[in-house]
């Protein structure tokens, strides 16, 4: 059988950047939650069989919500950790026996509902077979600069060949499983992978595929989805 690609939702963290007590990954959007959309995004690429959803072990939300328009395409872990990186691999852990080491895993993160499901199709066609897998990311627009300790500008950083990281980064079970078991650092899946030697590929994503990290990115993302919706 054939390598099968499963989805991986890290939805764990309390969001304290963002405010207001409830979790970022169960914060209102266009009448659902989060966490939904960004399930949503992946699931409408059909060769997507299921999405795994990594919750903190005293998720006391996710049964307040009705999840029953996704069937039996999503699926619950109550297995989540301190760090994204623990989150990730507990949840790598725990469905070890539902999938095989080939497989590919889609990982994305419950903080980014806007997701094009082309651009989800884009990575899965670009990593094809590859080993080596490969990830969403835009290329740097902005100049960079480097701050000192006082928060002021210490040098102009070059942007040629700078990428911003996104999700979904997408490798094999197998492969992920290995590298964030020895990168307890790592601050997203693909800088483990390149501990290992390997060189992902970079798949040109969108910039509305942003992460929802403080109060001002929700009213940017409340516009994204009803744009959509309309």
């Amino acid at each position: 059988m054939p390598p099968r690609r499963v989805g991986l939702i890290a939805a764990a963290g309390e969001g304290a950047r963002i405010g207001g007590g409830t979790p970022k990954q169960y914060l209102d959007l266009e009448g659902q939650p989060m966490l939904a959309h960004a399930a949503r995004a992946l699931l409408a690429e059909p060769r997507i069989q299921v999405v795994f959803v990594v919750l903190a072990p005293g998720d006391q939300l996710w049964s307040t919500h009705d999840w029953r328009a996704f069937g039996d395409r999503l699926a619950p872990l109550w297995c989540g950790g301190a760090t994204r990186r623990d989150s990730v691999l507990n949840g790598l852990v725990a469905m070890a026996n539902v999938v095989d080491p080939e497989d590919w895993i889609l990982v994305h993160d419950a903080a980014r509902p806007c997701l094009a499901r082309e651009d989800v199709a884009r990575l899965i066609d670009a990593v094809g077979e590859d080993d080596a897998g490969g990830i969403l990311a835009t290329p740097l627009a902005d100049t960079l600069k480097r701050a000192d300790a006082a928060g002021r500008i210490a040098a102009t950083e070059p942007r040629e060949s700078r990428w911003l990281a996104q999700t979904p980064q997408m490798f094999r079970h197998v492969t992920l499983l290995r590298a964030l078991g020895a990168a307890p650092e790592a601050t997203d899946e693909a800088s483990a992978v390149e501990a290992l030697g390997l060189r992902p590929k970079l798949v040109a994503g969108n910039a509305r595929n942003l992460k929802v990290t403080y109060p001002a990115d929700l009213e940017v993302t409340a516009c994204l989805l009803g744009g959509r919706s309309a």
